[in-house]
């Protein structure tokens, strides 16, 4: 423990120096207790007074415990790694350097929205953030990261600046984005003359990840105002109409101080509380689905960001759901916050659209049929509960039925008074429905998005692996038939069950990888052809061999060849004469460095060297102009079958430097050889280290006594 943390400490000196500073000023200052120091804080005023030193020591005061501890947080890790790529007096030199551009351009944007009588300027009052030098120190290192890296922080940190600026519109996020802009200009100067990578694909499971990462921190915002009752940025209407806030009760207690500390004074009941986080929460659900490729999420993500919108208008047309910042005359931005309110969520949908393709994983009708009941059940039981109350209250029905739905909608929606009168508990019943209801939602939701993929039936794709085992009795065995085993395909099978196919339906063309598999393959193939014809599909074989061929000519299909597979017959394979040159060299070489292959599966790997895998992988594919491919070459989750074999290649140290992963060929029931698919080098392994891993694997290959 001591050890790791003296390691730490010698890999980040600035990083842990300035974790220590800012603790001790915060206690000396006073700001964890509540005082914020004019003298120390940044703003037009303090500049205006003379108070020059206030742009330095802004930068190394935080002005909260809150703040504290997530800038810590913030130091220790991002901060940490980016002290690494560029060194500690770098990384120092640009703390102080974008948090000063920070510092001073936010006080030059505060003093022009103050001029124009922006709210957001006139309630921020003082700053105090060391976030702004770290931001920009973050965003001006990321220019020398690894693509992958880049991608992550700069997407990333910029959703969570932006988030805080659009929710909390307070000065902090404005200095903390200008930083943000000086570090993107500076790390272009530190890495003028680098060759990068462009940024044109990232996996599938990247993908994911950075779009349920978005949703989240998007849904994640109206929390800050929710909870803190301060907020005068751009979507502050959208948190006002889920508060229900209105402007009676604003008028009222902060007519004589319209500013957001008095207005976070405004509370709301227990019950409006809860039903303010029903979207925080279905986002937060959405983005746990995304993350897995779930569609069911993808569309709850795309009907909470529509409802957000449609809320927005109806707050900014709504008199009793308007926000402080839309009530003062003199607030000149309105306009402009209003079309950036409606404009984030509908980019949210936007982005969800256009990425749908990355959110295929569905699950089974019987999942679904039962997420379906146990909602609609609910709400019935829980809009029958509530309008019965009303009616045994003295309400008419119609009246009753209205308040009944009403339950179910954010706080604003319910605002008012009731038109009849309740007991206590018919009140706590009436009030709970709407919670109850949406507890039941995302618990349903949560259990539907952990059932099983129904992208192939279960039974099915055991039904084929089991055929590609036992192998055909037609020629030899099919080299590329275990990719029908992957995601995505359906499978046919012959009324005997003896034959099957492995096919998947794009714009009416049923694309098949591979041989028949079974016996049969005649009656296979003709059956198949008949299936597709009554669903109106043309079906096309790609990667079949000279058997599979001879049947479709006798079929009058025409084809045409694209390509050809290299078999290596192991009986006769060795790393001699000058065809091999090319492979043996780099072998040696390998073995002469301390490269050791390790043959594995994915299921045995450590946890650390399959995190590193994982990143090794994504960091290949960020680098690369073309997509991966998903039907005839594998990608991570394909690496995770417990029939497909890992060869890797490990340095001295450990290091990942490579990875190969090999499909089985079956025959009856037995493993004749392996197919190469998945390859990834790292960035800085040794040259020609995949001519090692394959050879390799060959060699190993054919001390088993395999055949190809």
């Amino acid at each position: 423990m001591i050890d790791g943390v003296l390691r730490y400490l010698r890999a980040h000196p600035f990083s842990a120096a300035l974790g220590l500073l800012i603790t001790l000023t915060a206690v000396v200052a006073g700001t964890l207790w509540g005082r914020h120091p004019a003298w120390l804080a940044a703003s037009p005023e303090s500049l205006a007074a003379g108070r020059w030193w206030t742009v330095l020591t802004a930068l190394l005061v935080p002005d909260s415990l809150i703040e504290l501890l997530l800038t810590l947080a913030l130091i220790g890790t991002v901060l940490a790694y980016t002290e690494r790529m560029l060194g500690s007096a770098r990384c120092a030199l640009l703390f102080l350097g974008t948090g000063l551009v920070g510092m001073l351009g936010g006080v030059a944007v505060q003093a022009v929205a103050e001029s124009q009588g922006a709210v957001w300027a006139r309630a921020s009052g003082l700053v105090l953030d060391p976030a702004v030098g770290v931001v920009g120190a973050i965003m001006a290192g990321s220019a020398l990261a690894p693509v992958l890296f880049r991608r992550r922080i700069r997407l990333l940190g910029f959703s969570v600046l932006l988030m805080f600026a659009v929710y909390g519109g307070d000065a902090d996020s404005a200095f903390r984005l200008v930083a943000a802009g000086a570090g993107l200009g500076a790390g272009a100067l530190l890495a003028r003359g680098r060759t990068h990578a462009p940024w044109h694909r990232s996996s599938y499971g990247e993908v994911r990840a950075l779009i349920g990462a978005i949703v989240a921190v998007t849904g994640l915002g109206p929390l800050i105002v929710i909870l803190t009752g301060v907020g005068t940025g751009p979507l502050s209407p959208e948190v006002a109409g889920l508060r229900g806030t209105g402007v009676d009760a604003i008028l009222a207690r902060c007519a004589d101080d319209l500013s957001d500390r008095c207005v976070a004074g405004i509370g709301f009941s227990l019950w409006g509380f809860l039903m303010s986080l029903v979207p925080v929460v279905l986002s937060l659900v959405a983005a746990l689905g995304l993350v897995a490729g779930r569609r069911a999420a993808w569309v709850l993500a795309v009907v909470v960001n529509l409802l957000t919108g449609v809320l927005i208008v109806v707050s900014i047309g709504a008199d009793d759901l308007r926000h402080p910042a839309e009530i003062v005359a003199i607030d000149r931005a309105f306009p402009g916050f209003a079309v950036v309110a409606v404009v984030v969520p509908v980019a949210m949908c936007a982005v969800l659209i256009i990425t749908r393709r990355r959110f295929d994983v569905r699950v089974g009708r019987r999942e679904a049929v039962r997420f379906t009941l146990v909602v609609l059940l609910t709400f019935v039981v829980l809009a029958a509960v509530s309008a019965s109350i009303v009616v045994l209250s003295g309400g008419d029905t119609g009246y009753a039925l209205l308040d009944a739905l009403r339950r179910f909608l954010p706080t604003a929606f319910v605002h008012g008074r009731t038109a009849v009168r309740l007991g206590p508990a018919a009140g706590v019943i009436r009030h709970a429905a709407g919670p109850v209801f949406w507890a039941v939602f995302v618990a349903a939701m949560l259990r539907m998005l952990r059932a099983p993929a129904a992208d192939t039936v279960a039974d099915e794709g055991e039904r084929y692996r089991g055929l590609l085992r036992e192998g055909g009795d037609e020629g030899p065995a099919d080299t590329m038939g275990f990719i029908g085993t992957w995601g995505g395909n359906r499978h046919w099978f012959t009324p005997d069950g003896r034959g099957a196919v492995a096919y998947r339906v794009i714009s009416s063309i049923a694309l098949v990888v591979g041989d028949p598999a079974g016996s049969g393959r005649e009656a296979t193939l003709r059956g198949f052809a008949d299936f597709c014809d009554r669903r109106g599909w043309m079906p096309v074989l790609y990667g079949v061999h000279d058997e599979t061929l001879v049947i479709a000519r006798k079929l009058g299909w025409s084809h045409l060849p694209v390509g050809e597979e290299t078999v290596v017959p192991l009986e006769r394979f060795a790393l001699q004469g000058s065809a091999w040159a090319k492979v043996r060299q780099p072998y040696r070489r390998g073995a002469r460095d301390g490269l050791r292959a390790e043959w594995t599966r994915w299921q045995d790997l450590s946890p650390v060297l399959s995190a590193r895998l994982e990143a090794l992988s994504e960091q290949w594919i960020a680098e690369k102009a073309l997509p991966e491919m998903g039907f005839t070459l594998g990608g991570i989750d394909e690496l995770k079958d417990p029939d497909v074999a890992l060869m890797l290649a490990l340095g001295p140290d450990g290091e990942l430097q490579a990875v190969t992963s090999w499909l089985p060929v079956w025959q009856r029931g037995e493993v004749t050889g392996w197919t190469l698919d998945f390859m990834r080098r790292a960035d800085g392994a040794m040259p020609g280290v995949m001519e090692f891993v394959i050879a390799s694997a060959a060699l190993r290959m054919q001390d088993e006594g395999l055949r190809t």
